[in-house]
């Protein structure tokens, strides 16, 4: 990804994070409880190339956008992939480098943190607690486990909703993510998006992020000044 602006100076009220690509590398889980989903439904394999194209997005939409699947097929695609994801795959990621430190920062800082992610929040909640991590959030919001609600700017509003109850200031909220999808969900809010370099997104998708950051301290340095 290239780099629009290297320069944030807002004092942010409240941080949503993505989790997949932004806080852990759980791609290798995914992949490759997609990849055994699709053979036991009997269908060709894709690529890992291919299949890194699933991370991220909400995987009832991909299966139907990239794997041209029928809503139906998706809906049965996605319960094979999730039994083996479950068994399997969920925890096969690791937490990125300086991620752990950068959340003790803003926790330090007094800044409230959510998850806006759109995995399913059952599961997300299980990561982040195997992983250490949820002890910095103030709450996590994920997809309901009937899809109902996934997409991001869905997710979004709910995490909103729920920080507001809490009496969380969202005046200068900031989304951080990875993906274009990111940036877009946080956008229908009206929220600025910082994208990390490390997740799964390509160059094309910085277009409308306020700043791409290449390392856990410059995005300690854009979030806390």
């Amino acid at each position: 990804m290239t780099n629009p602006t290297t320069t944030v100076t807002r004092t942010w009220t409240c941080i949503l994070f993505d989790l997949d690509g932004t806080l852990t590398d759980s791609a290798p889980g995914i992949t490759s409880s997609l990849a055994r989903m699709f053979a036991t439904l009997g269908q060709p394999v894709p690529s890992p190339t291919q299949l890194i194209e699933y991370v991220g997005p909400p995987l009832l939409d991909s299966l139907q956008s990239i794997g041209g699947m029928t809503e139906q097929a998706a809906r049965h695609a996605l319960d094979v992939y999730r039994a083996d994801y479950a068994e399997h795959g969920a925890f096969d990621s690791a937490v990125f480098p300086g991620v752990r430190g950068l959340l003790e920062r803003l926790r330090g800082a007094g800044i409230p943190l959510a998850i806006a992610t759109s995995k399913p929040e059952a599961q997300a909640t299980r990561i982040l607690e195997h992983f250490g991590l949820a002890q910095f959030f103030d709450i996590i919001t994920g997809a309901t486990e009937d899809e109902s609600r996934s997409a991001k700017a869905d997710v979004v509003a709910e995490a909103l909703r729920r920080l507001g109850e809490r009496g969380v200031d969202l005046e200068h909220t900031v989304m951080v993510g990875d993906r274009q999808y990111d940036v877009e969900g946080a956008g229908a809010h009206g929220l600025p998006t910082i994208l990390v370099e490390w997740g799964y997104g390509s160059p094309a998708e910085a277009a409308g992020a306020i700043a791409v950051v290449h390392s856990a301290d410059q995005l300690s340095s854009l979030l806390l000044g």
